[in-house]
């Protein structure tokens, strides 16, 4: 099977995303965790573009020894012997240099007359200097790389007389870029095909793709230049980079793990290793992973609907393509939401050895909607608060009907509380220091109980303004001390369930 080469450009193209900057040290702390990763090539910078860019290349050039350790340049002859000087030290060193092909570059950036007065004339020239590029790469080190700028909206003529050239002066490597993200899969992967067929000497170098995410088709662009002959693709980690980014590393090795059985090749990438190698580029970028990001997003291994969680308990590949440990993703996950369905949320109560009988789940599920409509999601700790709240072991002599406050600027808070008691509405009304004050002594006039509280504490169980609240109570009456516990996102609700259940342990102890 062939094999694709992984080369990442985290480091130099990704780094050019907008608002990101890392230091050398950060840089050579992911150079390791890539080479971890299994890439073949570090494009580890552009070193002629700052002091800190030449270190940072030179540091990892030192350093990481397995992959090849790629520097960045233009066509220039300091930007080479650049490129060459940090290199040095690298175990397998590679030039990347290049130049513009399209009509828009070459009469965009070659306007003065020094280069030609006419198309034809400009194009000779950037012929000649890309083959002394190459040649004075090839100076310093083996292995040269020629980046055909803006391959995918040049003249398909003149790119094959230009890959010969360098590949005649040189390069092993001719990476064919959609610079700007405008190539559709089915043209790129024409030209890369059409390379193959119409460049002479096309056998003595691999071909490369370095496909931009303008239109979101970078990994689509990718993938269509492996199915017609490239065996290296160019990429970043969570695909970050210039404009819209690169294509994402993780996603084009999955798809070609995934799909092997049609793409036919493979790559030596250490898959298990996605999951941190993303977190930890994100968190050194400063930029947040989309949570619906292919392959390594927080939901990319989530269930929330009730007929995918049902699917997904009963046959894990009815929904799942992949294996979450595949990419070192901690595992599977259901969510629970209001669409979880009674499978997914039963499901959960076992997972965390809550032992339940069908009515005591039925009574949980039905207070868990309730709290599913008010929240996003549903977490395990919210959960285990709704159990608690819901289950109790004591008998329940007084249960909340109805309830109402009223605060406002000036005026003393009110409550109105309506509590059942068997057959029995009981119905208070008073004022307070505050709502639950309030509450608590309209509750006490209804049962004509007027227990001391001792302590009252708060506690949000989970984070965010829709947090789940539980509240402890602990009261006295009479010498005997009982601890009332409530869960709600209402904090005056949950409160009012805790003063309740504190007064039903009061008649059951």
């Amino acid at each position: 099977m062939d094999t694709v080469m992984i080369f990442d450009t985290t480091l130099r193209d990704g780094e050019q995303a907008a608002g990101c900057r890392i230091g050398a040290g950060e840089k050579l702390r992911i150079a390791h965790q890539l080479a971890g990763l299994g890439v073949n090539i570090i494009e580890a910078g552009f070193p002629c573009s700052s002091p800190e860019d030449f270190e940072a290349v030179r540091l990892i050039a030192r350093e990481v020894r397995t992959p090849v350790i790629c520097a960045l340049s233009r066509a220039v002859a300091t930007d080479i012997e650049a490129c060459g000087k940090a290199l040095t030290q690298a175990a397998r060193p590679r030039i990347h240099t290049g130049i513009g092909v399209s009509d828009i570059h070459i009469m965009g950036k070659f306007k003065p007359e020094k280069y030609g007065h006419t198309l034809a004339e400009k194009r000779e020239t950037t012929i000649t200097m890309a083959v002394t590029a190459v040649q004075k790469a090839r100076q310093y080190v083996d292995e040269v790389e020629f980046y055909a700028e803006d391959a995918g909206r040049a003249d398909p003529a003149f790119l094959f007389l230009m890959l010969e050239a360098v590949i005649a002066a040189g390069a092993g490597v001719v990476n064919i870029p959609d610079t700007t993200g405008y190539a559709v899969p089915p043209r790129y992967g024409q030209l890369i095909r059409s390379i193959g067929e119409h460049v002479p000497n096309i056998n003595q170098a691999l071909i490369s793709v370095h496909c931009h995410d303008d239109l979101g088709l970078a990994v689509a662009n990718s993938l269509a230049g492996i199915e017609n002959g490239a065996r290296q693709i160019e990429c970043t980690i969570n695909g970050i980079g210039e404009r819209a980014g690169n294509a994402a590393l993780e996603e084009v090795v999955m798809a070609l793990n995934t799909r092997r059985d049609h793409y036919g090749v493979s790559t030596e990438i250490n898959t298990r290793e996605f999951y941190r190698t993303s977190r930890m580029v994100a968190e050194a970028m400063g930029m947040t992973i989309p949570a619906n990001k292919a392959v390594i997003g927080d939901n990319a291994f989530s269930h929330s609907s009730g007929i995918h969680v049902d699917g997904f308990l009963k046959e894990r590949q009815t929904y799942e393509i992949m294996h979450p440990e595949d990419v070192g993703f901690p595992k599977s996950r259901v969510v629970l939401t209001a669409r979880t369905g009674r499978h997914g949320v039963f499901h959960r109560f076992a997972e965390l050895g809550m032992q339940l009988s069908d009515d005591e789940k039925e009574q949980v599920y039905a207070r868990f909607l309730q709290v599913a409509d008010q929240k996003q999601e549903v977490s395990d700790d919210d959960l285990i608060a709704l159990i608690n709240d819901e289950i109790s072991l004591q008998p329940r002599e007084y249960h909340l009907a109805a309830f109402k406050v009223a605060c406002e600027t000036g005026r003393q808070p009110s409550a109105q509380v309506q509590v059942s008691h068997g057959d029995a509405f009981l119905t208070a009304e008073a004022l307070g220091d505050g709502p639950v004050d309030a509450a608590y002594k309209a509750i006490a006039q209804a049962v004509e109980i007027h227990p001391a509280i001792l302590r009252y504490e708060i506690q949000a169980v989970t984070e965010g303004t829709d947090a789940l609240g539980r509240v402890m109570v602990q009261m006295d009456h009479n010498g005997r001390r009982v601890l009332g516990r409530g869960a709600s996102t209402d904090i005056i609700e949950a409160s009012i369930k805790a003063y309740l259940d504190g007064l039903n342990r009061l008649e059951n102890n």
